[in-house]
């Protein structure tokens, strides 16, 4: 789940504030490789919890 948010996060926020030239890929890489363990880390720690939220809010009471 993690690496295909950061894929598609990355790859938009990179196009859009630097647009599509022979560097594109290279920098898109640099923040994929920053990106993905934030993210990763975020949902490890927090996943747990927001999946419980979740559940309350949905679940008829």
């Amino acid at each position: 789940m993690t690496t295909m948010m950061v894929t598609i996060m990355t790859a938009i926020i990179t196009w859009v504030n630097t647009g599509v030239d022979s560097g594109f890929l290279w920098r898109w890489l640099g923040a994929w490789v920053v990106a993905w363990p934030i993210a990763f880390s975020v949902i490890y720690l927090f996943g747990p919890t927001v999946q419980k939220l979740a559940v309350k809010l949905c679940s008829k009471a």
